[in-house]
Formats: C-alpha cells, sequence, structure tokens
C-alpha cells in the first residue's frame, strides 16, 4: 500500500541536503519518482517558478509564433503588433481545441474547430453563430495570458502574476556569462522535442556533475575536462541558478576529435575564460553547457513524476553560421557530443531505474557534486515553503486526482482537513 510522502517527518528531513556538501545527503528517492510528490511540486515550483520557453530569435517580427508546453499546459508565445512578446494559453475558451501548434506567423489565432478568433494579444475577435446565446459578450473572453521576461536571449514565462522579476536574482550567473553574449548568439530552433523516461531533476543533476566527466566520459572525447579542475562559485542566498567551472588542459578546447575549437571562438572570450568550459543551471527548466565555440542549452520540461521533454539547441558566434565550412564543423563537434549525450542518457535511464528501487537510499557527495547541492538549496525552501502554507490554510497531504497532464494549484493538489 503506498504511504503519503507528504508530512512534516519527510520535509523536516529535506534540511540534510541543505548542509555544506562534505555533510550533505542526496535527496529522497521518492522526490524523483512518487506521483503524489510531483502534483506538490508543481505548486512548489512550477506554478510561481519562472520557466524558459525557447529563444527571444523565434519571435522577430510582429505575428512571429511558437509553441510549447510546460506541465501539460499548452502555450503560445508570439510577437503582437506593437512588438511586444507575449505568452498565453493556446486552449480556445469555447471547447477546448488548440488554437495553435507548431510554429510560423499568423495575423490572429482562429481554433480550426468553430473558427473562433482571438488577435495576437489573446482577445477574442470573433465567436460564429453566437448571437442566440444568452448572456454571451466576445469582450467577455480572452485566452489567460502570463507574464513575460527576456534574459540573456531566452523567453521565460511565470503562471504566476504576482511573480518577483527573474533578473535580479540571476545577477551573479549572467556575470560569469558575460563574455559568451548569449543575447547575440545565433542559432537555428530546435526541432521535434526529445522525450525521456526519467525525472526532470535527474536530467539537472547530470549535466551539472563534475563528479562523473573523468569517469562516465572517461577517454579521448572527454579527459581534456577533468573532473578535479571543476569548481563551484558561490552565489547569492536568493539566487535564481548557480554555475560550475571546469577548467581544460589546454586552451580552446571543444567536444570533437581534435579536441579544438573548429568553430569561432566567441569573441569576448579572455585568456582565462579559453582555457575553462561552464555549465548553469536555472532551474527548474533551462540547463546550459557552454565551451568556447559552442553553447548547448537544454530546455527541460517536466510532464510528469518520472518523465520530462527536452529541447535541445544551439549557440554560436555571430557570423559563425555565415562560414562555408561551418555545417563541416558543426558535424564533426556533433559526433562527439550524441557520443557523450548518449552515455549521459544510458545513465540517466538506469538511475530512474534505480531510484524506484527498496534499496535506494540517501546517498553521499562528493566535493566534485557540489552543484547538486546547489540545486537542493534552490529546492528543498520552495518545497518546504509551500508544505507550510498548505498546513496553515488546513490543507492535507492527499491529492485530488487530476486529469494526465493537467496544471494544479493548491486547490487542486490537496482537500480540505486538519492540519
Amino acid at each position: 500500500m503506498h504511504k503519503s510522502l507528504l508530512n512534516d517527518q519527510f520535509f523536516n528531513s529535506l534540511d540534510s541536503s541543505v548542509l555544506p556538501v562534505e555533510e550533505a545527503e542526496t535527496l529522497p528517492p521518492g522526490c524523483y519518482t512518487d506521483a503524489e510528490f510531483y502534483e506538490f511540486e508543481k505548486e512548489a515550483l512550477f506554478n510561481h517558478e519562472w520557466l524558459c520557453v525557447g529563444r527571444e530569435s523565434w519571435a522577430k517580427e510582429a505575428g512571429d509564433y511558437f509553441t510549447t508546453t510546460l506541465i501539460g499546459e499548452p502555450i503560445i508565445v508570439v510577437r503582437n503588433r506593437q512588438g511586444d512578446l507575449k505568452a498565453m494559453s493556446s486552449v480556445c475558451q469555447h471547447r477546448a481545441m488548440l488554437v495553435a501548434e507548431g510554429h510560423g506567423n499568423a495575423r490572429a489565432f482562429m481554433c480550426p474547430y468553430h473558427h473562433w478568433t482571438y488577435s495576437l494579444d489573446g482577445d477574442l475577435l470573433n465567436g460564429p453563430a453566437m448571437e442566440k446565446t444568452c448572456d454571451f459578450s466576445k469582450t467577455d473572453i480572452k485566452l489567460p495570458t502570463f507574464k513575460v521576461e527576456v534574459w540573456l536571449g531566452f523567453v521565460f514565462i511565470n503562471f504566476d502574476d504576482q511573480a518577483a522579476p527573474l533578473a535580479p536574482r540571476l545577477e551573479a550567473v549572467a556575470k560569469i556569462l558575460e563574455p559568451y553574449d548569449l543575447a547575440n548568439a545565433e542559432g537555428s530552433k530546435p526541432e521535434e522535442a526529445d522525450k525521456f523516461p526519467w525525472n526532470w531533476k535527474v536530467m539537472f543533476e547530470n549535466n551539472n556533475d563534475g563528479y562523473h566527466a573523468s569517469r562516465l566520459h572517461g577517454g579521448h572525447y572527454h579527459d581534456f575536462v577533468p573532473s578535479e579542475l571543476s569548481s563551484f562559485p558561490d552565489m547569492p542566498a536568493d539566487t535564481a541558478g548557480y554555475c560550475r567551472l571546469n577548467g581544460t588542459t589546454h586552451s580552446d578546447a571543444s567536444f570533437n576529435a581534435s579536441q579544438k575549437a573548429l568553430l569561432p571562438v566567441f569573441p569576448n572570450l579572455k585568456d582565462a575564460d579559453r582555457n575553462q568550459m561552464l555549465f548553469a543551471n536555472i532551474p527548474p527548466t533551462l540547463s546550459l553547457v557552454l565551451t568556447n565555440d559552442m553553447v548547448f542549452y537544454l530546455n527541460v520540461r517536466a510532464n510528469g513524476p518520472e518523465s520530462h521533454e527536452m529541447d535541445t539547441g544551439l549557440l554560436v558566434a555571430p557570423g559563425a553560421m555565415d562560414s562555408p565550412a561551418f555545417e563541416d564543423c558543426l558535424a564533426a563537434n556533433m559526433a562527439t557530443a550524441q557520443k557523450i549525450m548518449a552515455q549521459d542518457q544510458h545513465v540517466d535511464e538506469m538511475v530512474q531505474v534505480g531510484l524506484r528501487s527498496r534499496f535506494a537510499i540517501r546517498g553521499r557527495y562528493s566535493w566534485q557534486e557540489s552543484a547538486q547541492q546547489q540545486l537542493n538549496s534552490w529546492l528543498v525552501p520552495r518545497y518546504q515553503d509551500c508544505w507550510d502554507k498548505m498546513k496553515k490554510t488546513g490543507m492535507v497531504s492527499r491529492p485530488a486526482k487530476a486529469a494526465p497532464g493537467q496544471c494544479s494549484d493548491t486547490s487542486a493538489l490537496c482537500e480540505k482537513g486538519e492540519a
């Protein structure tokens, strides 16, 4: 019989995951596998934190739009006629058909089912044959809209209208990433998203884990970024992200058979920058791998307790894509990158299998896993604060059953009861 994780003892036990890394232990396995905890996590994190949805360059001109899905919520991001980025639900307010899919350019969004039509700001422009419907006014109907913020060229949305701005809490991360000038870096929109059968936190932990680099990836394609050269800058207490710096054994290192940058190096990098790689995470959705000639960005989109989708994109220095040799150099980089990612993905899948086991315990960290403690330090206060709020409002830890992928709020998570 399943026993609920959501109780005081469980949330108090999380204190040990935010101790200094030499004392800390991993999060409980249930944080990665438990369906009830995932429903709680929607409210603790996803309903109130800034979530990356893509790049600003994907919607340059008026009418340019792209769509995505976050915790089961279909979303449109569009450039309106005034030149502003807007984010809104793509769910028609008539019969819930999606009014947009994929990406493109539109003058308005027309639901293909019954032709209800919405402006680029989400206002209902037309609802055919509704003149006999009592108390119906199209001015009362609008696609739900969300807060939008652009940071270093990445577009973030927030379901919470009262959310504080993101950028002030990322100043320390932005300073570290400044030489890459990510706002002006170039790259094509990723194609179809990948789907993975493991918890979103497993992906985040792997991408910023210095410990496994010399072990899982040991060999010619990765040995120039050794684990012992990793370091983890201290971040402000209210930070919204964290970084790993990893020294390299030679300058301008890159993931290809030559171990050297093949594409143009980002022009603002100094000598010190050219002798390291950077890894940055902006939980719960954006993870970055920065080499001297190419940046990988991973847009991680949780869609269940043990699954997520991910858009994998690439950024290069301005003008790099204009070179006749670009495609060949990119192919050489990607041939190595795909071998490394295949190793990571196999491990991630097997970690998820292990986390389901009755023998999975809360492990201890190496100093080379300091980024995991930094992620814990972002997660745990949000988990504990949400639990405290639920208790204060008289909510118990029995989540109401929601439709698959449905975005839940506190009222959907729990039923009234005694704290």
